[in-house]
C-alpha cells in the first residue's frame, strides 16, 4: 500500500521539482501540501505550489501555513529561486488554496488517517512544528519525519547554518523533541545530487510532457553553486522524497543531532554527533548520483 505522507514545503526551485516526484511516486500517498513562505514569502510560495499541482493534473489539497518562523521574519533566497521562486519559469495560475491553515490541516490528517502518516518537511519546520506543539500526542500518529534541513560542517546561508534549519531553528527543534523517526538529508548529501548541464538535457531526452518540461526549465535557471565549484546546484529537496521511495540509493548512520538556538553567528547551526549522545536521527550519507537523477528522469516522464 502506499505510504500517507504530507509535503510541507516554500517552493522554491528545488521544492518545484521534489513536489513533482512526490506526485509522480506511486509509492507515496500524497494526502497534503502545505506551504510556509521560507524561500520567497508565503504569498509566491503558495502560488507555486498551487500551480505545480495543477499542472501535474493531481487533486492534493494545498494549504496556506506559516508566513514567518516561530520567532522573527522569514529571510528569502531569491538569488538562487528567483523573485518569484521558480527561477523566472511561467506556469499557468493554480486554483485556490484548500480551506484552513497548514498547522490545523496536518493535525487533521494525523487523527483521521487509519495508518500513521510521515512527515516530509523540504522547507523552514515551522508548520509541521506548530502542528506537534500544538498537540504533542498527535506525534504517535507520525510513522516517520524525511527532512532536508542542516550539514555537518559549513552552512549555505551562513557559514555555520543550512537554509531550512537557519529559517527556524526552534521548528527544528521541536520535531527532533518529538520522539520520532528523524531522517536528515544534509548539505553534504545533497551535493552529490547535483544537477549539471548534461544531467538535465538526460531529463529533456525522456519525454515531452509539460511537467518535465518545467522541471527542466526551472532546475536549469538555478545559478550554478560556487561552494561547489561551478559545476551545477545542488537538488536538494527532491533527496527527502527519494529516501523513502528508493532507499537503496542511500546509506545513511545514526546520530544525536542538535540545533544551535542562541542568537550569533552559530545559530541554526546542526550539531550531529556520531560518536556520543543517544542517537535521535539517522543521516543520509552517500548518493547513488546516476541511479537518483535515472530515476527523477523517469519518475518525471510519467506525469503529463
Amino acid at each position: 500500500m502506499p505510504r500517507p505522507v504530507i509535503i510541507d514545503c516554500d517552493p522554491g526551485t528545488d521544492d518545484a521539482v521534489a513536489l513533482l516526484l512526490a506526485f509522480a511516486s506511486p509509492e507515496l500517498d500524497v494526502r497534503a501540501v502545505t506551504v510556509a513562505g521560507g524561500n520567497v514569502g508565503l504569498a509566491r510560495t503558495l502560488a507555486n505550489a498551487l500551480a505545480l499541482t495543477r499542472l501535474a493534473g493531481v487533486s492534493v489539497p494545498v494549504h496556506a501555513g506559516a508566513d514567518r518562523p516561530l520567532l522573527g521574519a522569514f529571510t528569502g533566497e531569491p538569488r538562487v529561486h528567483g523573485p518569484d521562486g521558480l527561477g523566472g519559469i511561467v506556469l499557468p495560475p493554480g486554483g485556490a488554496p484548500a480551506p484552513g491553515i497548514a498547522a490545523d490541516a496536518i493535525r487533521a490528517i494525523l487523527r483521521q488517517s487509519a495508518d500513521p502518516v510521515t512527515l516530509v518537511g523540504i522547507g523552514p519546520a515551522t508548520n509541521l512544528a506548530l502542528a506537534l506543539a500544538t498537540e504533542p500526542a498527535l506525534a504517535e500518529r507520525v510513522a516517520a519525519i524525511a527532512l532536508m534541513s542542516g550539514a555537518w560542517a559549513e552552512g549555505n546561508v551562513t557559514p555555520a547554518a543550512e537554509f531550512n534549519a537557519w529559517s527556524d531553528p526552534e521548528a527544528l527543534a521541536i520535531l527532533l523533541a518529538a520522539g520520532r523517526p528523524v531522517t536528515f538529508a544534509t548539505l553534504e548529501l545533497t551535493a552529490q545530487a547535483l544537477a549539471t548541464p548534461e544531467r538535465i538535457a538526460q531529463w529533456r531526452a525522456k519525454g515531452t510532457g509539460r511537467c518535465l518540461a518545467a522541471a527542466c526549465d526551472i532546475q536549469a535557471s538555478v545559478p550554478p553553486s560556487q561552494r561547489l565549484g561551478g559545476r551545477g546546484a545542488p537538488l536538494h529537496d527532491p533527496c527527502a522524497v527519494l529516501c523513502l521511495t528508493h532507499p537503496r540509493l542511500f546509506t545513511s548512520r545514526p546520530a544525536h543531532v542538535q540545533v544551535e538556538l542562541a542568537a550569533g553567528i552559530s545559530r541554526g547551526r546542526t550539531v550531529m554527533n556520531r560518536w556520543g549522545g543517544v542517537p535521535n536521527a539517522r543521516v543520509l550519507d552517500t548518493l547513488d548520483a546516476d541511479g537518483f537523477f535515472a530515476v527523477l528522469g523517469e519518475r518525471l516522464a510519467t506525469l503529463p
